[in-house]
């Protein structure tokens, strides 16, 4: 699975701490944290119909995630939502988008890790581009990575934030066997997500998903487990080992670049028939009517 360029995007007006400029235009500064150090904490968003789904839950793990790393200034909610608006309508975009919201602790006097250099800040970068869920419908493919997640002990994944390589070296190991993705396990072996999205498995009718020890607390993961709560689907928030993927009747990842999406294939070995099973196409249908009436409005056609 690999994104491909949309030519509506070419011409992309990106916010950049309040400035709206071309793409080609835009720029941060190398004195930025985000680009001394990854110091940032960040946010992918999906406009539907003019409205930003879940907007709340993301800008709560946003401030949350920029207050555990002691970030001095964020700004207020208002504000920021005044920025996704601004961009939007300056892209003319109502549908079909997906939003990268990024904050930075903002830029330093000098280069170097202390957070006591930062005499400007924070960033706020909006990155608004028209881009339909990115997994493919019938199915992805997955091959388990040697890069493990970290536990609180190490790096709290409930922290948000921009250090992305061991995402990154997974992805090239998935890259490498020829697959649309990695799983990916914390350091007891248990599954905790892929580099991109958190995992579901389905078994006897009980829906799965792993416990948020080595991965972020997924907005699109919440939605599910509601979705499951409410339509009186049997579910549980459990350890999972790849024994219990191996054998699972149906596997599905989810997340708000990708929305849900059936995984097939896992490390060689097909998982149930091999297609998207019963229970992923209801989960994604009552998705799909989730997202059509809940939001937050944001731009009108």
């Amino acid at each position: 699975m690999q994104q491909r360029f949309d030519e509506r995007n070419r011409n992309l007006i990106v916010n950049v701490a309040g400035r709206l400029v071309h793409r080609d235009e835009a720029g941060v500064s190398p004195f930025d944290s985000a680009v001394q150090g990854g110091d940032a904490v960040w946010e992918g968003l999906r406009l539907y119909s003019g409205r930003i789904f879940r907007l709340e839950q993301h800008l709560d793990r946003l401030v949350e995630s920029a207050r555990a790393l002691a970030f001095q200034a964020i700004p207020s909610r208002a504000e920021i939502t005044e920025q996704l608006r601004r961009t939007l309508e300056a892209n003319a975009m109502f549908d079909g988008v997906h939003i990268r919201l990024t904050l930075t602790r903002g830029v330093k006097f000098t280069s170097g890790m202390d957070p006591r250099l930062n005499t400007s800040g924070p960033t706020l970068i909006v990155l608004a581009e028209h881009k339909a869920p990115v997994y493919p419908r019938d199915g992805i493919s997955l091959v388990t990575s040697s890069i493990r997640r970290f536990p609180p002990d190490c790096l709290d994944p409930k922290i948000h934030h921009n250090n992305l390589l061991q995402s990154i070296l997974a992805k090239i190991e998935a890259n490498v066997a020829g697959v649309d993705d990695a799983l990916m396990l914390d350091t007891r072996g248990f599954v905790a997500e892929t580099n991109a999205t958190h995992l579901f498995v389905v078994d006897r009718g009980l829906v799965r998903t792993p416990r948020t020890v080595a991965c972020p607390e997924g907005i699109t993961r919440s939605a599910v487990l509601e979705l499951c709560a409410a339509n009186g689907i049997a579910h549980e928030v459990c350890d999972l080992s790849l024994t219990e993927v191996y054998r699972a009747k149906e596997m599905l990842c989810t997340g708000t670049m990708g929305e849900l999406a059936a995984v097939t294939r896992v490390d060689g070995r097909t998982i149930g028939d091999g297609k998207p099973g019963a229970m992923t196409g209801r989960l994604v249908e009552l998705f799909r009517a989730l997202v059509a009436q809940e939001g937050v409005p944001v731009v009108a056609a």
